[in-house]
């Protein structure tokens, strides 16, 4: 597997934002390069994710380095799994083994590709234009303003739903506040990360 980056820091988003975790994001994306000459032109032409480089790890390295960055001692522990597409890369036994070591275990998808097997946490957030083949799951996480319908959206078994304002799109938190007072069947979702200065 390729790995962008593992890093502890706090969860900005969702359901989870807040709780301190184990991010691991790995390299590459089914609707975007990650090349900026290649931006206008991409299937998520407003991803904020430099998922480019890395390093390569098996397995049982992945599960060993996300393990030694949770403080010791401390239970609670759980990891997030980004990129990129994760789904491309994540495997059942690296979910299985570290829920093994007392991890939680989340996924953040875009939707398009089936993920591993397994119970655990799972964001799917769908990119317009793109065929949703994941449509139920933890938490439905739409980035906004998009040409999504979200009244299909809500047919959809999710636990949870938020709309995200589009990070970098102007009036993106007025459209969005808006559009939850529209509709209650959505919650805001805000990158408290950034607000907070945090990776």
């Amino acid at each position: 597997m390729k790995v962008k980056e593992i890093f502890y820091t706090i969860q900005g988003e969702g359901r989870n934002a807040g709780r301190p975790a184990v991010f691991c994001r790995f390299t590459g994306c089914n609707l975007w390069s990650g090349l900026e000459e290649d931006r206008a032109t991409a299937q998520c032409s407003f991803c904020d994710t430099d998922f480019n480089g890395g390093d390569k790890y098996t397995e049982e390295e992945l599960i060993d380095a996300i393990d030694t960055l949770w403080p010791k001692g401390h239970n609670n522990k759980f990891v997030v799994f980004t990129g990129g597409e994760p789904a491309l890369q994540l495997t059942s036994r690296v979910i299985y083994f570290l829920q093994k070591r007392g991890f939680e275990v989340s996924m953040e998808t875009n939707g398009t590709i089936p993920p591993p097997a397994g119970y655990y946490w799972r964001t799917v957030s769908p990119k317009a234009g793109n065929t949703l083949n994941v449509t139920s799951g933890s938490e439905l996480k739409v980035v906004w303003p998009q040409d999504i319908d979200l009244s299909e959206l809500e047919k959809m078994n999710f636990r949870h739903r938020y709309l995200q304002p589009m990070d970098g799109c102007p009036d993106s938190l007025r459209i969005t506040l808006e559009e939850v007072m529209k509709r209650p069947a959505w919650k805001l979702s805000l990158q408290t990360h950034k607000i907070l200065g945090v990776r």
